[in-house]
Protein backbone atom coordinates (compact mmCIF):
# COMPACT_ATOMS: atom_id res chain seq x y z
CA UNK A 1 0.00 0.00 0.00
CA UNK A 2 1.45 3.35 -0.97
CA UNK A 3 1.59 6.16 1.55
CA UNK A 4 0.60 8.42 -1.35
CA UNK A 5 -2.65 6.54 -2.04
CA UNK A 6 -5.32 8.88 -0.60
CA UNK A 7 -8.13 6.35 -0.89
CA UNK A 8 -6.22 3.79 1.17
CA UNK A 9 -5.29 6.47 3.71
CA UNK A 10 -8.93 7.51 4.01
CA UNK A 11 -10.04 3.93 4.54
CA UNK A 12 -7.46 3.41 7.30
CA UNK A 13 -8.52 6.62 9.06
CA UNK A 14 -12.24 5.92 8.67
CA UNK A 15 -11.95 2.38 10.02
CA UNK A 16 -9.93 3.61 13.00
CA UNK A 17 -12.57 6.21 13.81
CA UNK A 18 -15.29 3.55 13.65
CA UNK A 19 -13.31 1.58 16.20
CA UNK A 20 -13.71 4.43 18.70
CA UNK A 21 -17.50 4.14 18.70
CA UNK A 22 -18.91 2.35 21.74
CA UNK A 23 -22.20 0.58 22.31
CA UNK A 24 -25.11 2.93 22.94
CA UNK A 25 -23.50 6.03 21.43
CA UNK A 26 -25.27 8.65 19.36
CA UNK A 27 -22.84 9.61 16.60
CA UNK A 28 -22.78 12.53 14.20
CA UNK A 29 -22.02 11.39 10.66
CA UNK A 30 -20.27 13.86 8.37
CA UNK A 31 -20.50 13.94 4.60
CA UNK A 32 -17.66 12.72 2.40
CA UNK A 33 -15.64 9.73 1.32
CA UNK A 34 -13.55 9.31 4.49
CA UNK A 35 -16.62 9.25 6.73
CA UNK A 36 -18.28 6.78 4.39
CA UNK A 37 -15.46 4.34 5.14
CA UNK A 38 -16.23 4.81 8.84
CA UNK A 39 -19.90 4.07 8.12
CA UNK A 40 -18.91 0.93 6.23
CA UNK A 41 -16.98 -0.34 9.23
CA UNK A 42 -19.75 0.63 11.65
CA UNK A 43 -22.17 -1.41 9.56
CA UNK A 44 -19.82 -4.38 9.83
CA UNK A 45 -19.61 -3.95 13.59
CA UNK A 46 -23.40 -3.85 13.86
CA UNK A 47 -23.57 -7.18 12.01
CA UNK A 48 -20.57 -8.85 13.63
CA UNK A 49 -20.74 -7.51 17.20
CA UNK A 50 -24.35 -6.47 17.64
CA UNK A 51 -23.18 -2.87 18.13
CA UNK A 52 -26.13 -0.62 19.01
CA UNK A 53 -25.78 3.02 17.95
CA UNK A 54 -27.77 5.82 16.36
CA UNK A 55 -26.38 8.17 13.74
CA UNK A 56 -27.18 11.82 12.99
CA UNK A 57 -26.40 12.38 9.28
CA UNK A 58 -25.34 15.80 8.01
CA UNK A 59 -26.80 15.49 4.51
CA UNK A 60 -29.18 13.47 2.38
CA UNK A 61 -26.15 11.75 0.90
CA UNK A 62 -24.86 10.76 4.35
CA UNK A 63 -28.31 9.51 5.33
CA UNK A 64 -28.62 7.37 2.20
CA UNK A 65 -25.15 5.91 2.69
CA UNK A 66 -25.83 5.20 6.38
CA UNK A 67 -29.03 3.34 5.54
CA UNK A 68 -27.15 1.34 2.93
CA UNK A 69 -24.78 0.15 5.66
CA UNK A 70 -27.58 -0.59 8.10
CA UNK A 71 -26.97 2.27 10.53
CA UNK A 72 -30.06 3.37 12.52
CA UNK A 73 -30.65 7.12 12.20
CA UNK A 74 -31.94 9.88 14.43
CA UNK A 75 -31.71 13.68 14.50
CA UNK A 76 -30.75 16.63 16.68
CA UNK A 77 -34.33 17.11 17.84
CA UNK A 78 -34.23 13.69 19.51
CA UNK A 79 -30.58 13.97 20.57
CA UNK A 80 -29.42 17.60 20.93
CA UNK A 81 -26.19 16.42 22.56
CA UNK A 82 -24.10 13.81 20.74
CA UNK A 83 -21.52 11.48 22.23
CA UNK A 84 -19.24 11.70 19.22
CA UNK A 85 -19.05 13.07 15.69
CA UNK A 86 -16.98 11.65 12.83
CA UNK A 87 -16.21 14.01 9.98
CA UNK A 88 -13.60 14.89 7.39
CA UNK A 89 -11.94 18.17 6.47
CA UNK A 90 -10.54 19.90 3.43
CA UNK A 91 -7.65 21.30 5.50
CA UNK A 92 -6.47 21.10 9.12
CA UNK A 93 -3.92 23.49 10.63
CA UNK A 94 -1.71 22.88 13.73
CA UNK A 95 -4.34 24.38 16.06
CA UNK A 96 -7.01 22.11 14.54
CA UNK A 97 -8.77 24.96 12.81
CA UNK A 98 -10.52 23.51 9.78
CA UNK A 99 -11.80 24.35 6.34
CA UNK A 100 -14.78 22.19 5.41
CA UNK A 101 -17.58 22.23 2.90
CA UNK A 102 -16.38 20.78 -0.37
CA UNK A 103 -19.48 18.58 -0.25
CA UNK A 104 -21.75 21.59 0.48
CA UNK A 105 -22.85 20.16 3.85
CA UNK A 106 -20.94 22.67 5.98
CA UNK A 107 -23.89 24.19 7.83
CA UNK A 108 -25.28 20.89 9.10
CA UNK A 109 -21.75 19.67 9.78
CA UNK A 110 -21.11 22.71 11.97
CA UNK A 111 -24.37 22.10 13.87
CA UNK A 112 -23.32 18.49 14.51
CA UNK A 113 -19.78 19.49 15.45
CA UNK A 114 -21.14 21.97 17.97
CA UNK A 115 -23.52 19.39 19.47
CA UNK A 116 -20.88 16.68 19.90
CA UNK A 117 -18.85 16.16 23.08
CA UNK A 118 -15.96 14.82 21.02
CA UNK A 119 -15.15 15.17 17.32
CA UNK A 120 -12.99 12.79 15.28
CA UNK A 121 -11.64 14.41 12.12
CA UNK A 122 -10.50 11.73 9.67
CA UNK A 123 -8.13 12.76 6.88
CA UNK A 124 -5.36 11.64 4.59
CA UNK A 125 -1.93 13.32 5.08
CA UNK A 126 -2.46 15.85 2.28
CA UNK A 127 -5.10 17.63 4.39
CA UNK A 128 -2.63 18.61 7.12
CA UNK A 129 -1.22 22.10 6.47
CA UNK A 130 0.73 24.77 8.32
CA UNK A 131 -1.59 27.58 7.19
CA UNK A 132 -5.15 27.33 5.92
CA UNK A 133 -5.29 28.50 2.32
CA UNK A 134 -8.01 26.46 0.60
CA UNK A 135 -11.21 27.96 -0.69
CA UNK A 136 -13.77 28.79 2.00
CA UNK A 137 -17.34 27.80 1.12
CA UNK A 138 -20.03 30.18 2.35
CA UNK A 139 -23.68 29.08 2.51
CA UNK A 140 -25.91 31.96 1.50
CA UNK A 141 -29.62 32.71 1.54
CA UNK A 142 -30.54 33.00 -2.16
CA UNK A 143 -32.51 36.20 -1.50
CA UNK A 144 -29.31 37.93 -0.30
CA UNK A 145 -26.76 36.32 -2.64
CA UNK A 146 -25.96 39.53 -4.54
CA UNK A 147 -25.31 41.66 -1.47
CA UNK A 148 -23.38 38.88 0.25
CA UNK A 149 -21.23 38.47 -2.84
CA UNK A 150 -20.24 42.14 -2.73
CA UNK A 151 -19.53 42.04 1.01
CA UNK A 152 -17.32 38.98 0.62
CA UNK A 153 -15.35 40.70 -2.12
CA UNK A 154 -14.91 43.69 0.21
CA UNK A 155 -13.29 41.28 2.71
CA UNK A 156 -10.77 40.36 0.01
CA UNK A 157 -12.40 37.23 -1.33
CA UNK A 158 -12.10 35.96 -4.87
CA UNK A 159 -15.74 34.87 -4.78
CA UNK A 160 -17.43 32.46 -7.21
CA UNK A 161 -20.95 31.07 -7.09
CA UNK A 162 -20.70 27.27 -7.06
CA UNK A 163 -22.51 25.77 -10.03
CA UNK A 164 -23.84 22.26 -10.43
CA UNK A 165 -22.37 19.35 -12.34
CA UNK A 166 -24.90 17.77 -14.72
CA UNK A 167 -27.25 20.56 -13.66
CA UNK A 168 -27.68 24.05 -15.02
CA UNK A 169 -27.36 26.85 -12.47
CA UNK A 170 -26.15 27.03 -8.88
CA UNK A 171 -25.61 24.19 -6.42
CA UNK A 172 -28.55 24.07 -3.99
CA UNK A 173 -27.69 22.82 -0.51
CA UNK A 174 -29.85 20.42 1.49
CA UNK A 175 -31.11 23.57 3.26
CA UNK A 176 -32.20 25.25 0.00
CA UNK A 177 -29.33 27.75 -0.08
CA UNK A 178 -26.50 28.72 -2.47
CA UNK A 179 -22.76 28.19 -1.97
CA UNK A 180 -20.25 30.94 -2.71
CA UNK A 181 -16.66 29.65 -2.82
CA UNK A 182 -14.17 32.23 -1.58
CA UNK A 183 -10.43 32.30 -2.14
CA UNK A 184 -8.59 34.38 0.46
CA UNK A 185 -5.06 33.04 -0.03
CA UNK A 186 -3.22 32.29 3.22
CA UNK A 187 -5.60 32.77 6.17
CA UNK A 188 -3.50 33.97 9.11
CA UNK A 189 -6.43 34.59 11.48
CA UNK A 190 -9.20 32.06 10.72
CA UNK A 191 -11.19 32.99 13.82
CA UNK A 192 -11.44 36.65 12.89
CA UNK A 193 -12.33 35.85 9.30
CA UNK A 194 -15.03 33.39 10.41
CA UNK A 195 -16.62 36.10 12.58
CA UNK A 196 -16.42 38.68 9.78
CA UNK A 197 -18.06 36.34 7.27
CA UNK A 198 -20.71 35.28 9.76
CA UNK A 199 -21.66 38.89 10.49
CA UNK A 200 -22.84 39.48 6.90
CA UNK A 201 -26.66 39.42 6.71
CA UNK A 202 -27.73 36.54 4.49
CA UNK A 203 -24.78 34.30 5.38
CA UNK A 204 -26.06 31.08 6.94
CA UNK A 205 -22.64 29.65 7.73
CA UNK A 206 -19.12 29.28 6.39
CA UNK A 207 -16.61 26.48 6.08
CA UNK A 208 -14.17 27.83 8.67
CA UNK A 209 -14.34 25.83 11.92
CA UNK A 210 -12.04 27.75 14.26
CA UNK A 211 -13.36 27.26 17.82
CA UNK A 212 -13.59 23.49 18.26
CA UNK A 213 -9.93 22.50 18.54
CA UNK A 214 -10.09 21.43 22.19
CA UNK A 215 -12.61 18.68 21.49
CA UNK A 216 -11.14 17.55 18.16
CA UNK A 217 -8.97 14.49 17.67
CA UNK A 218 -7.43 14.22 14.21
CA UNK A 219 -6.92 10.74 12.77
CA UNK A 220 -4.48 10.78 9.86
CA UNK A 221 -4.46 7.62 7.77
CA UNK A 222 -0.93 6.64 6.75
CA UNK A 223 0.87 3.70 5.18
CA UNK A 224 1.60 1.92 8.45
CA UNK A 225 -1.57 2.80 10.33
CA UNK A 226 -2.83 6.02 11.83
CA UNK A 227 -1.34 9.09 13.41
CA UNK A 228 -3.55 10.31 16.27
CA UNK A 229 -3.30 14.01 17.09
CA UNK A 230 -4.92 16.13 19.80
CA UNK A 231 -4.21 19.44 21.50
CA UNK A 232 -4.42 17.95 25.00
Amino acid sequence: MSALDPVAAKRIAGYRAAGEVRDGMVVGLGTGSTVFFAMERLGERITEEGLSIAGVPTSYQAAMRARRYGLPLTDLDEHPELDLAIDGADQVDPLFRLIKGRGAALLREKCVCDAAREVLIVVDPSKMVETLDAGVPVEVLPFAAGTVFRRLEALGADAVLREGVRKDGPVITDNGNFIIDCGFGAITDPGRLEVEIGSIPGVMGCGLFSIYGEKITVIVGEENGCRILSLG
